[in-house]
């Protein structure tokens, strides 16, 4: 088994980052909710413990649930913030509340060398990231203080013997100068874990896995959309099944200008040479979302049209045992929370609902994954680039980059202009700068002067964002003579819109997509 740095969550927004961090180090790791014990968890190949930060106070009532058992199990053990706190109460340290909060940078002055900070001198300042309300007054018995800070007096402690460490502030964020040596130091030095979660590794045990799950006589079938995740998922299963996957393509109409032939040259027999079945259900959708305006009804109505589409066509393949699917491992993150699911904000759809329809097994070979390791793995499965770097495009399509009802001119007109949004960017460089862009018509006309007459045409809105993951963004920024050049083209070449307006919102508290 992968050797691993389990994390516990104590519901801190940067718990999925430490994990990323880690994960940048070649070493394996995966989060669990902090309310589970150690009999819950198969700890055979689990060689580090991390306690990430959380909003709680460790001595509140409400505090999250927490076995002790989990300082008892004798492996490398790292608190962060919240998690250096509980440490401390639990081995018999002083908390107290601290006269003036630290949140935001703060100067770590190192007291003493040691394991964690190799590579640092004792007296050296760096910068951190803190936030926090609570604070370590009196380290444990046993424990030394490694380095203090303008605000508190135990900024990082440790115990050498038991392998034990507390941090009271954010090594895994970018504003912590030298956060990622001192993961580097507890993973691969204290804990003495092996670089070796590698693309090429994760290729074979998924091919491995696969092959061995699935009955040689047995056909596997997949939801492909040209999108990053399904098609190189698509490619990795057809790796250990070859001709035995089947890739089902469903153009649902709300596909973007020329999509539909892009991804059959791409993904089918001129392209990557995947088994692809190409379903044009364009009128079944269209007719379906007549009238509906609100966006979780364009959502289940999408999703339920897609299954009874999507089962229809694999009832024509005989003796199917398995269903693969894109799943993300924020996805599985988000699922297991310390705080419980997250709320629902709008409805993700992937294949939703198949599984229990159709009753197959699930092949899920990136549920363990975060999407640029995703992109790693495809790179070196030899995708083509141009499909490794394509902005996300939600499972919905164009319906909900259309607020209101959805019509064919109304997607049209969307098409035409997303066209050369994006066209544009890419001629001037700065399409792989950004995580996702998109245009967005909206359910609003406008005054205009064209050839000196009145035009009362639509408005469509630019979107662009850079991100890690997706999970937080925020709006990129454009040069000028860009921008510019976008609007010019976009009013003068798509008939039917008149104004171009540019959407400078991040996430939080705005989402990405606009439905």
């Amino acid at each position: 088994m992968q050797q691993s740095v389990l994390v516990l969550d104590f519901g801190s927004q940067y718990t999925q980052l430490i994990t990323r961090r880690i994960r940048e180090l070649h070493v394996f790791s995966e989060v669990r909710p902090c309310t589970i014990s150690p009999d819950d968890v198969d700890l055979s190949s689990v060689k580090a413990l991390i306690l990430s930060g959380g909003p709680a106070s460790v001595t509140a009532d409400d505090a999250p649930e927490f076995d002790p058992a989990w300082l008892s199990l004798g492996i490398p053990t790292l608190g962060i913030c919240y998690g250096m706190q509980l440490i401390a109460q639990h081995m018999g340290g002083t908390l107290g509340s601290g006269a003036r909060r630290e949140y935001g940078a703060a100067h770590l002055c190192l007291q003493k060398e040691n394991p964690l900070f190799y590579g640092f001198d004792a007296g050296q300042k760096t910068t951190v990231w803190m936030s926090h309300g609570d604070h370590v007054e009196q380290a444990p018995e046993g424990f030394s203080i490694l380095a203090d800070s303008d605000g508190i007096p135990v900024a990082a402690m440790g115990n050498d013997e038991t392998q034990m460490y507390g941090l009271q502030f954010h090594p895994e964020v970018v504003h912590s100068a030298r956060g990622d040596e001192m993961l580097s130091n507890f993973v691969l030095s204290i804990a003495g874990l092996a670089p070796d979660w590698t693309p090429d590794c994760m290729i074979e045990q998924s091919v491995t896995s696969i092959a061995t799950t699935v009955a040689d006589d047995a056909q596997v079938i997949c939801g492909v959309s040209g999108g990053v995740d399904s098609t190189i998922a698509a490619v990795l299963v057809h790796k250990a099944l070859g001709d035995r996957l089947h890739c089902i393509f469903v153009d649902n109409g709300l596909l973007r200008k020329h999509e539909s032939t892009e991804v059959v040259d791409a993904l089918g027999p001129n392209g990557l040479g995947l088994q692809l079945h190409h379903i044009d259900a364009a009128d079944e959708f269209l007719k379906a979302l007549e009238g509906i305006e609100d966006p979780e009804e364009k959502r289940k109505t999408i999703g339920r049209v897609f299954i009874e589409v999507f089962d229809r066509e694999a009832e024509k393949i005989k003796n199917v045992t398995h269903l693969v699917q894109g799943t993300l491992y924020p996805d599985v993150i988000e699922s297991v929370s310390v705080r419980g699911p997250s709320a629902t904000i709008k409805t993700h759809h992937n294949v939703g609902g198949l599984p229990e329809r159709m009753k197959l097994s699930l092949i899920e070979p990136f549920r363990e994954l975060f999407k640029d390791e995703v992109r790693a793995l495809g790179r070196q499965l030899q995708v083509p680039e141009y499909l490794i770097r394509r902005h996300p495009f939600p499972g919905p399509g164009l319906a909900v980059r259309v607020p209101g009802c959805i019509t064919r001119e109304r997607l049209d007109l969307l098409r035409d202009a997303d066209y050369i949004f994006i066209e544009e960017l890419k001629s001037s460089g700065l399409y792989d700068d950004i995580w996702q862009a998109f245009s967005v018509l909206l359910p609003v006309k406008s005054v205009g002067v064209m050839g000196d007459n009145r035009t009362y045409e639509s408005a469509v809105a630019l979107r662009a964002v850079t991100s890690e993951d997706g999970m937080t963004a925020d709006w990129f920024s454009f040069p000028r003579e860009v921008l510019a050049r976008i609007s010019n083209r976009i009013i003068n070449e798509v008939r039917g819109i008149n104004r171009v307006v540019l959407d400078v919102s991040s996430k939080p508290p705005s989402t990405i997509e606009w439905e």
